[in-house]
């Protein structure tokens, strides 16, 4: 059993990439991708622990791109570049490596997102908000997310959001923090067949959750109609795998993606998503409805298409 999609808090998850190992061992996967958010930095902390468990460890990494051939209609009627996430698998580390270089890049946007992001919700009344709070949840200015704001917002103004609970979470990303709330910051402008040429042939490139992706209606007549024409032209842009095992999706969602994306030529890969405590519903290596399972021949058929020996 895999998990190809986890965050630890290097980046917006609340496991150090330690715990996140020894959490891998405990459920009995055999091998675990860390896809931390734009940056590998927790890769030493996490290939040492999973070493010495016996865990197999998947260099990853979690970006934010634009598809600009597929617009997407915001809420107020316009319509304009489509966000989507992205998975690279097997990176390299090299810092002048040209994809490490574009990671860097995002990272910086980043930054600036996240002071306007800042400033916006201050605007709306969240004044006690602080860069130096989302550092201290985040431990670095760098690894700063949505999670961190939510766990702010919470901490310092439940006047306005309320009492921290499930429910109370996802309205402060539905209402403030997702792409239709009140304070939402459009994410980078990089194209994504700029980060692929970047990554190059032997990093594998897949789309996390496409559902969410690209779709406003992820039920089987929208799932027909739109993604064929998505994962067609996916595979003309050089991406390898979309994320049809996706921890969030249901299980009849996840076999009708993982046998479009094999007509499409597409290798499924699969993960939970997992965020620790930010996203308590969501079990490592078992997703949120609790059945995922990634197979574990998908790993080899993703490292024989970037390194066919």
């Amino acid at each position: 059993m895999l998990d190809l999609h986890t965050h630890s808090s290097f980046s917006d998850g609340s496991d150090t990439p330690a715990e996140l190992a020894r959490a891998a061992k405990r459920v009995g996967l055999n091998a675990i991708a860390l896809t931390d958010h734009d940056t590998t930095a927790s890769h030493a902390e996490m290939a040492a622990a999973c070493a010495a468990l016996g865990v197999e460890y998947v260099i990853g990494v979690e970006v934010s791109l634009r598809d600009n051939y597929f617009p997407k209609v915001q809420r107020d009627g316009s319509v304009g570049p489509r966000n989507i996430h992205v998975l690279a698998y097997f990176v390299p580390l090299e810092h002048d490596h040209p994809v490490q270089v574009k990671l860097a890049s995002l990272r910086r946007d980043r930054d600036v997102r996240n002071r306007r992001l800042l400033s916006q919700l201050r605007g709306f009344g969240f004044e006690r908000l602080s860069l130096e709070y989302l550092t201290g949840l985040a431990r670095s200015i760098h690894s700063i997310g949505r999670p961190h704001f939510a766990q702010a917002m919470f901490d310092l103004h439940p006047e306005i959001v309320g009492v921290q609970t499930e429910d109370a979470w996802r309205h402060v990303f539905r209402d403030w923090l997702g792409s239709d709330g009140r304070s939402y910051v459009p994410k980078t402008s990089m194209p994504l067949e700029e980060f692929v040429e970047a990554a190059g042939p032997h990093v594998f490139i897949s789309v996390a959750h496409p559902l969410l992706n690209y779709l406003e209606h992820a039920d089987t007549a929208s799932i027909e109609e739109r993604m064929p024409r998505v994962l067609a032209s996916l595979v003309e842009r050089g991406v390898h795998g979309v994320e049809a095992y996706y921890g969030g999706t249901a299980r009849t969602a996840r076999q009708h993606m993982a046998k479009l994306a094999r007509d499409a030529g597409l290798i499924p890969t699969g993960g939970s998503d997992y965020h620790g405590t930010y996203k308590e519903h969501v079990a490592l290596g078992l997703g949120a409805y609790g059945d995922l399972y990634v197979p574990d021949q998908v790993l080899d058929e993703m490292r024989e298409r970037v390194d066919p020996r």
